[in-house]
């Protein structure tokens, strides 16, 4: 039998059509939302955010600002993947639990906080990246527990990214990255399109 994630992997489409009546309990919405969380961080920074538009007061908002993108509106749900930028000073907060959890020592702590803030303090495109870099690997597990739920998604990177951040109160140090579309899909999809050949694209050092 196959492995269930390569199954999900390869089975996989952007979604364009959506069923407008199809809802997400506000658990599943949940459940998506904490494994999207098992995707990992620089630092287990955790530099994220997941806005869950579901009303269809804030899916009209978020339609008008996808250039009217009809997915926004018809899908279950339409996350808005946040990325923050990176910083040292919260490492301490973010790794505690692995330290009482007895895998960490405590002592670790301080020298990770040295590498972070050599890394991003004063560098505020290295912040930018990191942010981006949390945001899609958030948005890329967020769509394969979608998959692994019965679900299609889709990613988008078509809106007023200023205006999102505006409409949903984004803080200065907030980057609006992706919006994942997700529900069930409705019929007229495409099947998951061709990819280039190995050839193309591994090369073996």
């Amino acid at each position: 039998m196959e492995n269930a994630l390569i199954a999900a992997i390869e089975e996989r489409t952007s979604a364009n059509y959506f069923d407008p009546d199809h809802q997400l309990a506000l658990a599943q919405i949940e459940r998506l939302t904490e494994l999207a969380t098992r995707a990992p961080t620089a630092f287990n920074l955790q530099n994220w955010r997941f806005i869950a538009v579901h009303t269809a007061a804030a899916k009209a908002r978020l339609r008008e600002l996808a250039w009217g993108q009809a997915k926004v509106g018809d899908a279950a749900v339409t996350f808005i993947v946040v990325g923050v930028l990176a910083r040292h000073d919260v490492l301490a907060t973010r790794l505690t639990p692995s330290v009482q959890a007895g895998f960490m020592p405590a002592d670790m702590v301080p020298a990770w906080e040295d590498a972070a803030a050599r890394l991003y303090q004063d560098q505020p495109r290295r912040q930018r990246d990191e942010a981006v870099r949390s945001a899609a690997l958030g948005a890329s597990t967020l769509m394969l527990a979608g998959q692994a739920l019965g679900l299609a998604s889709c990613p988008m990177s078509g809106f007023d990214a200023a205006g999102v951040a505006r409409e949903f109160a984004l803080a200065d140090d907030e980057v609006p990255v992706m919006l994942v579309a997700m529900g069930r899909a409705a019929p007229g999809n495409w099947p998951q399109k061709p990819r280039r050949p190995l050839a193309q694209v591994l090369e073996l050092a």
